[in-house]
């Protein structure tokens, strides 16, 4: 048989359409309906799949907001066309995670969120003509708004309402009452305000409004809870937290040194620690005046002294019938002035005689020896002044001094290895016991003259079982969000699996397994095997070959003409 030439590349699409009908008409309307559906549910799935993958990861905006704010945000999103979501009870508002901080910004500059609460731009919208008390009412509402603000910057606080007491003003001052005010804390979940904050709020509120005492401030948390009169009944007790603070560090210092000196003796978790220190925040000054006596002469202080002493000799009046001999000086004598020498009789003179031949020298006076008869006044006047002696002392006594401390210290029984193998404990000796008493002791500081005690015990310690905070695998919620992206894929995957191989394959194979073997086997038949149609038919013999065609040409004879034709139509063309 004479060989045909090539010219299947111009009648290509007519073959593929006309194989294509072929294979489609193999198969009944069952096969081609579900057919069509696998096909229709594959694209679906893989549309949606690339959909499902390409969608934006939603974060949260905004949380536990008033419904109006969560209405002004939503208008606000919708203008910057923006999507967004809601979780799950509402609770929150989701956008995509790649504009949450742009939006944010956005949100904040006109004002959002409000926070349920208005400030002094309430004051902006005042109406022509409005009331005096309508003014006052605004006035306080806008007041109340911004104190709630800024209570709400403190880290601690969720939200906060402040409510104003304020009276009208009266004339009279028996009358006059003073602002009062309550504020109302929503604090986030495991937090506490600390004392000074509790001041710190009060102390705000009350410098706001005019004439408002602190203590006129009712300060409460969400549970009801009243700060405010917690921390007065901490100061009128006398519990100052400033002086709670030292204290507790006080104590915490001196557990650290007796830990840090008995860790290398036992071993880190072999001993336990407590201190209790009492502390002395007692202030008191004292100033004394002392005076001592100054009367021991070695001692004697003189300041200043002022002695006057003075002495006169004066002529004897005239004595005797007034005369002419009565009004005349005596005559010089001439006889020695002292009678000889009585035997026994004190030699010194009555009188203070200066060496001076013919002259006597008392009180600072000189006269002549010519008046000894004549009297002598003399007058001797001192004056003394004496240092005082004076001493004052000013003392203050420091403020947190140690008045006592209590220290006691627990020391596990030493690990040792039993005759077994196995660990074991044993009791310390009293010789390792009072070198840790001593050890403890220059630790901590000990001082007998402050009454300080400490107490040392040699325990077994109880072993503790290790309990797990952990969350078990199938709690965790980061593994439990990766299973069910996991299912979901996974599922995907499966149902495209399943359509492939349980259900368009089979199809197909049916569709395209009759051709191919009709078309080789005439082929082979008529001797005009197309490329691979050796490999195909094998080394089989010509007669099995002509056989195999007779029984294909008399179980489907359709078949059989639509080869010949599309042979006829080849040669033709």
């Amino acid at each position: 048989m004479a060989a045909i030439p090539d010219t299947t590349a111009g009648a290509a699409p007519a073959g593929i359409t006309s194989r294509l009908q072929q294979a489609l008409a193999r198969l009944d309307n069952q096969q081609k309906l579900l057919l069509m559906v696998s096909l229709a549910a594959l694209v679906a799935l893989l549309v949606g799949s690339v959909l499902w993958f390409k969608q934006p990861d939603y974060r949260v905006l905004f949380s536990n907001i008033s419904e109006r704010d969560g209405g002004a945000i939503i208008s606000a999103l919708e203008q910057l066309n923006v999507p967004y979501r809601f979780s799950e009870g509402g609770s929150a508002i989701l956008i995509p995670g790649e504009r949450v901080h742009e939006i944010r910004l956005r949100l904040a500059s006109q004002g959002l969120p409000k926070g349920g609460s208005v400030g002094f731009e309430l004051m902006e919208n005042q109406k022509f003509g409005i009331s005096q008390f309508a003014e006052q009412v605004n006035y306080q509402r806008a007041l109340e708004g911004e104190l709630a603000r800024t209570i709400q910057s403190i880290a601690a606080v969720q939200g906060a309402r402040v409510h104003l007491a304020i009276p009208k003003p009266s004339v009279f001052v028996r009358e006059e009452q003073k602002p009062s005010a309550s504020v109302l804390l929503n604090l986030y979940a495991g937090r506490a305000l600390e004392p000074a904050q509790i001041a710190g709020i009060q102390n705000l509120v009350a410098s706001s409004v005019p004439q408002m005492p602190v203590s006129n401030v009712a300060v409460l948390d969400q549970s009801g809870a009243m700060l405010s009169q917690l921390k007065s009944k901490l100061l009128e007790a006398g519990l100052d937290p400033t002086q709670m603070k030292y204290v507790t560090e006080i104590e915490s210092a001196v557990i650290k040194r007796i830990e840090d000196i008995l860790m290398p003796i036992v071993g880190p978790g072999n001993a336990r620690v407590q201190v209790a220190a009492d502390i002395d925040f007692s202030q008191s000054e004292q100033t004394a005046e002392t005076h001592k006596p100054n009367t021991t002469p070695p001692d004697i202080a003189i300041r200043s002294q002022q002695t006057n002493e003075t002495a006169s000799a004066t002529a004897t009046p005239a004595v005797g019938v007034p005369g002419a001999l009565t009004n005349q000086p005596p005559v010089p004598a001439t006889a020695p002035l002292t009678q000889p020498a009585v035997p026994g009789a004190s030699a010194a003179a009555p009188l203070n005689l200066a060496g001076t031949p013919g002259q006597i020298s008392a009180a600072g006076v000189q006269a002549p020896i010519a008046s000894l008869g004549q009297p002598v006044s003399t007058t001797k006047n001192a004056t003394i002044n004496y240092e005082v002696d004076r001493t004052i002392r000013h003392t203050r006594q420091a403020v947190g001094a140690i008045r006592r401390l209590s220290a006691a210290v627990v020391v596990n029984h030493r690990k040792e290895v039993g005759k077994d193998g196995k660990p074991a404990t044993k009791p310390m000796t009293e010789a390792e016991l009072k070198q840790i008493n001593d050890v403890v002791r220059e630790a901590m500081g000990f001082s007998q003259e402050r009454g300080d005690t400490l107490s040392i015990a040699n325990a077994s310690f109880t072993a503790v079982e290790r309990v797990e905070n952990e969350l078990p695998v199938w709690k965790d919620p980061d593994l439990l969000s990766l299973a069910k992206d996991l299912i979901k894929y996974g599922a995907i995957a499966a149902i495209i699996a399943y359509l492939l191989l349980k259900v368009v394959k089979p199809l197909v194979t049916t569709m395209a397994t009759p051709a191919r073997s009709e078309q080789a086997t005439f082929g082979a038949a008529a001797g005009e095997g197309g490329p691979g149609s050796e490999e195909e038919a094998g080394p089989t013999p010509f007669e099995e070959k002509l056989v195999r065609a007779k029984d294909v040409a008399a179980q489907d004879p359709k078949a059989v003409a639509n080869i010949i034709r599309d042979w006829t139509g080849s040669n033709a063309g």
